[in-house]
């Protein structure tokens, strides 16, 4: 059996191409908001939301029915539409190192969105390999519970806190020690993370 490659894609500034405009799609689309990737949805009709989207200037929509010029650029593609054969299509046409998702054919798609988990900088991907998506779904709704919205900031203060480490701290061992103790229960619980971390640095220099 093979195994997928897990990876986290910066898709900032990179063309994203939606063909289809149901709700399959919309749920693709509203994954991508926030990635800062140009979304581009290509159907002659769509939902409200993508409309609203759309007219917001958040996306990009082709009011089209699919052509094989509409993947030109793309650096992900979601086959999203309700017609297995323009699905099929889509795969088809799309250059070799284009990725391809399909939504009705997992077994073609060049890659698969997992459950996803995101806390301010925090990501958590859940996948089962297309075993079981409803354990995937259960396994999110526990880590929601478990990393809540104490993280978001926690994660904005351990990045705050470790560059001010790398660039004013020479001595590594006190690195160490410094980032080591930051990831701890009693950071992410504080109040007032900064003053702590002040006087956890007079503490160990």
């Amino acid at each position: 059996m093979r195994t997928n490659y897990p990876i986290m894609l910066q898709l900032d500034g990179k063309k994203v191409v939606v063909i289809g405009g149901g709700k399959v799609a919309e749920r693709k689309v509203r994954g991508l908001l926030g990635t800062g990737a140009q979304v581009v949805v290509i159907s002659p009709e769509a939902t409200g939301e993508i409309h609203t989207l759309f007219l917001d200037g958040k996306i990009v929509w082709e009011k089209k029915f699919f052509s094989e010029e509409d993947l030109r650029g793309a650096a992900l593609i979601f086959a999203a539409t309700d017609d297995k054969d323009i699905n099929q299509s889509v795969k088809s046409l799309a250059e070799k190192q284009q990725l391809v998702t399909v939504a009705d054919d997992p077994d073609i798609s060049d890659f698969h969105l997992p459950a996803h988990v995101q806390r301010g900088r925090l990501s958590i991907a859940v996948s089962t390999g297309g075993a079981s998506p409803t354990l995937a779904k259960k396994l999110r709704a526990e880590l929601e519970q478990l990393f809540d919205e104490r993280y978001e900031e926690y994660l904005e203060f351990l990045f705050t806190a470790r560059q001010w480490i790398l660039k004013e701290v020479k001595d590594p061992a006190l690195k160490r020690k410094l980032l080591t103790a930051m990831v701890s229960v009693d950071f992410l619980n504080s109040q007032n993370r900064a003053e702590d971390f002040q006087r956890l640095y007079e503490e160990l220099k």
